[in-house]
């Protein structure tokens, strides 16, 4: 007969061991899930998007501004919310404080294996305090990371593929950078742009905008574009006279929503399903921008991470659609899933119990 000590011993290991299981279990099925995940992470009018392949690679797109709290807050989403423990890429769009200072932090909370971006800079791009401009500079020179590589036009990332059969392709293709373009349009189309015509002109200065990074993904017949800070005559030159990006069924506004960016012509020929503002609670959002979005026919529902509380407060999509209402907010995040075959996906803000589905676009022919 055996003794109570040893039947509680085995009762705690068999719990135990019940419970790893049932963990492993989680994570199995997880990784079976197949799906292509994007997040767009609150860094309150900076830029922060997580995209997790079905292969279980982490590309952020961006890192927020310099401190703890946007680092902690994309590290919070890659560990708790997709639950892994590295980034694979951090792909670092240009040199705006917004959007590439919070990576030394991040560098310190998370594993980067692969950075990219346009060169690190020897001078200030806003050509106003050269000094504090490259002693800002530092910390991103020297923070730990792996391999570095200067991204150009028509790079595509290397990125793992799923083993499952039924699940669909992943890229993640270069389409501008240091305001230089692919040459051939994406889809092969070499018809000239029917949108294209007059428009008034505004800048092509403007810190280090010019020179964004241009990312599209592709995921079977899903498609999603970040343009980054892409200012509006640059835009201009992606779709005319040539339309060399195609039409999307993601778009994530341009500059947070300024009117310095999102050209109409750029939103028109993309011809997005769904548009996504990384906006913060003044910043973004703005009047021309906000009329174009809402005139373009395609567009069937508008996010954004931040209601605008400004005085023009007409410029805000419905509140469902809005993930943090008020300016001391939960930092909650816009979540976006493709099904394994590239042919639906689903946005939701987990925060809110939010959620609609939407039908993939077929590829313009």
């Amino acid at each position: 007969m055996k003794s109570p000590h040893m039947n509680a011993t085995s009762h705690r290991w068999i719990y135990s061991l019940s419970l790893l299981l049932a963990l492993a279990a989680a994570a199995v099925a997880g990784s079976k899930d197949q799906t292509l995940d994007i997040y767009w992470v609150d860094v309150e009018g900076g830029g922060g998007t997580l995209i997790v392949t079905p292969a279980g690679e982490a590309i952020e797109v961006d890192s927020g501004v310099p401190g703890d709290r946007d680092a902690g807050r994309i590290h919070r989403v890659v560990t708790q919310a997709a639950g892994l423990d590295h980034l694979d890429h951090l792909v670092t769009t240009h040199f705006d404080m917004d959007h590439y200072g919070g990576a030394p932090n991040l560098a310190r909370l998370l594993p980067i294996r692969e950075l990219w971006d346009n060169g690190i800079p020897t001078k200030d791009p806003g050509g106003r305090d050269e000094a504090r401009f490259l002693e800002r500079m530092k910390p991103y020179r020297e923070m730990n990371v792996g391999k570095r590589h200067i991204i150009g036009p028509g790079d595509v990332l290397p990125l793992k593929q799923s083993d499952n059969p039924g699940t669909a392709r992943v890229t993640i293709r270069c389409l501008a950078a240091r305001q230089q373009f692919i040459k051939e349009a994406v889809d092969g189309n070499t018809r000239p742009n029917p949108v294209c015509g007059e428009a008034p002109e505004k800048s092509r200065t403007g810190d280090d905008n010019p020179n964004s990074v241009v990312l599209l993904l592709s995921f079977g017949p899903f498609r999603f574009f970040d343009a980054a800070d892409l200012l509006w005559p640059f835009e201009k030159e992606l779709v005319c006279p040539f339309n060399l990006v195609g039409q999307v069924d993601v778009f994530q506004v341009t500059h947070h929503g300024l009117d310095r960016s999102n050209h109409p012509f750029l939103v028109s020929s993309l011809a997005p399903t769904v548009s996504v503002m990384v906006n913060g609670p003044t910043k973004g959002c703005e009047p021309e921008t906000f009329a174009t979005l809402k005139a373009t026919p395609s567009i069937q529902a508008m996010y954004q991470l931040h209601k605008n509380l400004r005085s023009d407060s007409q410029n805000n999509t419905t509140e469902d659609c809005i993930a943090n209402l008020e300016r001391n907010c939960g930092a909650n995040y816009i979540k976006l899933s493709v099904a394994p075959d590239g042919q639906s996906y689903v946005v939701s803000i987990p925060a809110t119990g939010y959620q609609k589905t939407f039908q993939t676009r077929s590829p313009q022919k």
